[in-house]
């Protein structure tokens, strides 16, 4: 059976110890976690998105789940999907590549197969960016066909 003070005496000693090494420990907890790229200023969705509107900012905040930009490369040239507000990090969900071709626009679709290469008038039924398979009507037949979406803004029908 052990008596009240010896067990308040082994209580605080531990809670000594604990503190101490957390007093060691808090100076590597607040050390940098890295950086994270914010608006200096209200960027609207559509608006491409300029280095001058963008600022690196040192994360100190241990709970900020990852998932956002964290250079101003990732970020710069890319077009916003939602409002992003100056001083809170951009979640790279909320950008988008820029569309190669728009919907409605005048385009040209190619067809290769072995040293053949068909070309004929299209109009794109999406937006798309560069790489992404988007559906289009050729204006000659009226077929609607899919396509990758090159990056001079032609796309490239594959065989089915």
């Amino acid at each position: 059976m052990m008596f009240r003070r010896a067990r308040n005496t082994v209580a605080l000693t531990a809670f000594a110890a604990i503190a101490y090494a957390g007093i060691l420990v808090t100076p590597a907890a607040n050390a940098s976690m890295g950086y994270a790229v914010v608006p200096t200023a209200i960027i609207y969705p559509g608006e491409t998105i300029a280095a001058g509107q963008l600022q690196e900012v040192e994360v100190t905040n241990p709970n900020l789940s990852g998932g956002y930009a964290k250079s101003i490369d990732e970020v710069q040239g890319m077009i916003s999907k939602r409002t992003l507000l100056p001083g809170r990090t951009i979640s790279v969900s909320a950008l988008r590549e820029p569309y190669t071709v728009t919907r409605g626009s005048q385009i040209r679709l190619v067809f290769n197969i072995g040293n053949m290469t068909i070309s004929a008038a299209g109009s794109p039924l999406e937006d798309g960016s560069t790489g992404q398979v988007i559906r289009a009507r050729n204006m000659d037949s009226g077929v609607i066909i899919s396509g990758t979406v090159l990056a001079d803004g032609t796309i490239h029908v594959a065989a089915k």
